[in-house]
């Protein structure tokens, strides 16, 4: 009978594994709200002339444990016709990110870039989604550079 040894793998040759410099733990719908004021009225406006649809975007970071933080994505869409308010849209879509070994200065472009442009398009595809249940033509956010 031959006899085999073991080869050490490549991590266990060089020892304590290093994080990378960022992980998602979770993502998750934190808020959300869809209001439809003028159904079914508005539907005929805003089939009529496309409606002035105001976006505002915000993004938000606390820390939720050593290391890992919360980073909350929120998106808000709001619809307006000649008759008034067609529809308004609300999400607060967020993730627990743990970071890695990343210098302190590093830290915050992870957190207030590279996190929301990760859950960006989840937040972007339940707006969509929401528009288009509530009766109108699903809007689509454009990319949005966060740096």
């Amino acid at each position: 009978m031959a006899e085999t040894q073991a080869t050490p793998t490549p991590a266990a040759a060089t020892g304590p594994r290093e994080l990378p410099p960022m992980l998602v733990q979770a993502q998750y719908v934190k808020d959300f709200s869809f209001e439809n004021p003028r159904a079914p009225q508005g539907f005929a406006e805003a089939r009529a002339a496309a409606p002035a649809v105001d976006i505002k975007v915000d993004v938000g970071a606390r820390v939720f444990q050593e290391r890992t933080y919360e980073v909350v994505l929120a998106i808000r869409a709001e619809a307006k016709g000649a008759g008034g308010p067609l529809f308004v849209a609300e999400v607060q879509y967020a993730g627990l990110f743990t970071l890695g070994d990343v210098p302190k200065e590093a830290a915050e472009p992870q957190l207030m870039i590279q996190a929301p442009m990760l859950l960006f398009p989840f937040a972007r595809a339940i707006i969509a989604d929401a528009v288009r249940e509530g009766g109108f033509a699903a809007l689509m956010v454009q990319p949005i550079d966060f740096a």
